[in-house]
């Protein structure tokens, strides 16, 4: 059924992109942006059905029998992405949606991802919104589900226990396997001790993780100035637009960042002791990829932007060289984080595996 109701909450907004890579201006108001760049519109709801699509063929991957034969980091690294572009959507487009009902008239319409301020010059529908995003939501929670399911079936002892017992839990593990051996070789000893190195991170994650917080601080301190009503680094134009909606992205970037970090400096230093692994780990999979991947996007998009000019150059909204740094340093924090992540879960991997013939 959440299969069924993920690849439904799709048709839409495929419907949409296919509709105006076909030339419809369904949605599309007189005036807006994106009929200026008729090319670069097709090559991008192109690239955006090819994705939307993914989460269809994700769907049928994490229910089908096939799907647990699949290798894990050839599902890991689509469905944290994913995660990270829906994420974002799902807590800030309802927050996006109160804000409107309080008072803030130019808000509750350009989505939770967007960002880009085009309050003046909608370059949507308004009934656009709610039918994108509802079934973004959708998606999210459905494949959040089968994902969550899945990965307990397949990788539960993974991310079993609490941060802080790595070594106690490789001391039981080696005394239960002593008991059962009748005899062991040298090798397979030293193999075991060497295990027990690997059930926490190493220095080199820990350094990462340490690398990663340090570089987050600039974005995530750029955001959090924005979403406060500081304008440094912003065209002119853009602040004089800048309103509710993109105050609650900002605000959500930052907070991503904040979470990202601490999350998975808790998994790399194996403290505080007694926290669950698994609640931790989800925030650190969740907020890194809501960094890395929505940094990439706006990365791209603001790059795109600035070197074709155009309508945002002469209406004065050109991106920053600031703030295609701070989405580049977000971008980069995201993914230098997710390979901390990886390298935990690869460490805690290790440490579970039987020992190999010798």
């Amino acid at each position: 059924m959440l299969c069924l109701l993920a690849m439904a909450a799709c048709l839409p907004y495929i419907a949409l992109k296919v509709a105006w890579v076909a030339g419809s201006r369904i949605g599309i108001p007189d005036g807006s942006g994106l009929l200026d760049h008729r090319t670069l519109m097709i090559v991008a709801n192109g690239v955006s059905v090819l994705a939307d699509a993914l989460v269809v063929l994700l769907a049928l991957l994490l229910t089908r029998p096939w799907g647990s034969r699949v290798r894990a980091w050839l599902l890991a690294f689509p469905m944290w992405a994913a995660t990270g572009l829906l994420a974002p959507i799902v807590t800030g487009y309802p927050a996006q949606l109160v804000l409107a009902a309080f008072g803030d008239r130019a808000g509750g319409g350009s989505g939770a991802g967007a960002g880009s301020g085009q309050a003046a010059e909608p370059f949507l529908d308004a009934w656009v919104f709610p039918v994108v995003y509802g079934g973004f939501i959708v998606q999210a929670l459905c494949l959040g589900t089968l994902f969550a399911l899945y990965a307990h079936d397949r990788w539960s002892r993974v991310w079993a226990g609490r941060l802080g017992t790595a070594a106690e839990e490789t001391e039981g593990t080696q005394e239960v396997q002593g008991v059962q051996e009748v005899q062991g070789t040298q090798r397979t000893q030293e193999a075991r001790r060497a295990r027990g190195t690997l059930g926490a991170p190493g220095t080199r994650v820990r350094v990462a993780a340490t690398a990663g917080a340090v570089l987050a601080a600039g974005p995530a301190a750029m955001h959090a100035l924005w979403a406060a009503g500081a304008t440094v680094g912003l065209p002119a134009a853009y602040a004089s637009e800048y309103h509710g909606d993109q105050a609650v992205v900002d605000l959500l970037r930052a907070l991503f960042l904040v979470a990202a970090v601490v999350a998975t400096l808790c998994l790399a230093w194996d403290r505080p002791a007694g926290t669950p692994v698994r609640t931790t780990l989800a925030w650190a999979w969740v907020a890194s990829g809501a960094a890395g991947c929505w940094g990439a996007y706006m990365t791209l998009v603001c790059a795109v932007t600035r070197v074709s000019g155009g309508p945002m150059e002469q209406a004065g909204k050109l991106p920053t060289a600031l703030m295609i740094t701070t989405y580049a340093g977000e971008m980069l924090t995201g993914f230098l984080l997710a390979g901390c992540l990886a390298a935990v879960l690869a460490a805690r991997s290790r440490r579970l595996a039987p020992d190999s013939a010798e």
